[in-house]
């Protein structure tokens, strides 16, 4: 990596893909450092340091802060950012089931539900994970995620991101799984039970190999008969599924949406998360299309499936969470 990029102490990123925490953490120098900002309204100096912080470091500084100050951090933060930019700090500071059960209430938020963001939660993370944000989303929000999730869609959509939620891995077949999907297919209209039931209940290895022979014996690549024999909310659930199941790294690679101009400058001033998180990502996707060209990706699809994931989701920030 560039030195100009690491002109001192004050940046700490590790090798390429990892996030690990600041070397030189001294929490009372941050805070200090944090409080005179704040009056400054000095928001590169707060995004210099909270973005280079690991979360736990985070946690530990916003305690510091309550120590200090008699202060809330948050709450401090809240006075002096806006926008865009006091969203990303804002959950920043949370705890990381609590940004997913988070994101989730937003997606259900107001009128009409933002499906994407659903579905990469729920396809993305394990049947463990989401227990656990749910458990979270009941004591942040005093509701039921299960419940909200089905007042929120309607028909096979609905039964299969209650299906995602309550995933389990069982054993089963890959021939016995992929005649049960070709049979789905052989009426005139496409049942959705089998797809619902497989693709939720098998691990991502099983299910990478039951997709690969699907294709083999149907000479069609599953998004492609998804697409023709399925149609709305949960067409798109099935795709991105199985878009998670073959190729999570680059489906997590579409997903990360582009800040705002403004927010960017900011980030570039600070000299932190966007030179990790774009020379990560671009060093990822230039692998992948290497290993495309070579012909290798496919024969190790489970691995590089894996890696890929784990690698996406660090340039997201999310220290590999979402890996399948």
């Amino acid at each position: 990596m560039e030195p100009d990029f690491f002109p001192s102490s004050d940046m700490w990123w590790g090798t390429l893909g990892t996030v690990r925490p600041f070397s030189n953490y001294q929490p009372d120098k941050d805070v200090k450092e944090i409080q005179e900002a704040l009056g400054k309204k000095d928001v590169v100096t707060l995004v210099r340091i909270l973005t280079n912080r690991s979360n736990a470091q985070r946690q530990d500084i916003a305690k510091h802060f309550q120590e200090q100050t008699k202060q809330d951090l948050i709450a401090a933060l809240k006075k002096v950012l806006s926008g865009d930019l006091e969203d990303l700090l804002l959950q920043l500071m949370m705890l990381p089931d609590q940004l997913e059960a988070h994101r989730l209430k937003g997606a259900m938020a107001g009128l009409g539900t933002d499906e994407e963001t659903l579905l990469e939660i729920l396809c993305t993370r394990s049947g463990k994970k989401l227990k656990e944000v749910s458990a979270v989303y009941r004591h942040m929000y005093k509701k039921e995620l299960e419940k909200e999730l089905k007042a929120e869609t309607s028909g096979d959509f609905a039964k299969l991101v209650v299906a995602l939620l309550n995933k389990e891995v069982s054993a089963g077949a890959v021939q016995r799984d992929v005649q049960a999907l070709t049979a789905s297919l052989s009426g005139k209209k496409a049942e959705a039970g089998p797809w619902i039931n497989i693709l939720t209940s098998r691990d991502s290895d099983h299910l990478d190999k039951v997709l690969m022979e699907l294709e083999l014996e149907t000479g069609q690549m599953v998004d492609q008969m998804v697409e023709k024999r399925f149609s709305g909310d949960f067409r798109l659930g099935l795709r991105v599924l199985v878009q998670c199941i073959q190729n999570p790294a680059v489906y997590l690679a579409q997903r990360l949406v582009p800040m705002k101009p403004e927010t960017v400058s900011i980030l570039e001033k600070s000299r932190t998360a966007v030179y990790s998180r774009s020379t990560c990502l671009l060093h990822y996707l230039t692998s992948y299309t290497e290993r495309l060209k070579q012909g290798s990706f496919q024969s190790n699809r489970g691995a590089n499936r894996r890696e890929g994931a784990w690698r996406v989701g660090v340039c997201a920030g999310t220290g590999g969470r979402r890996a399948v």
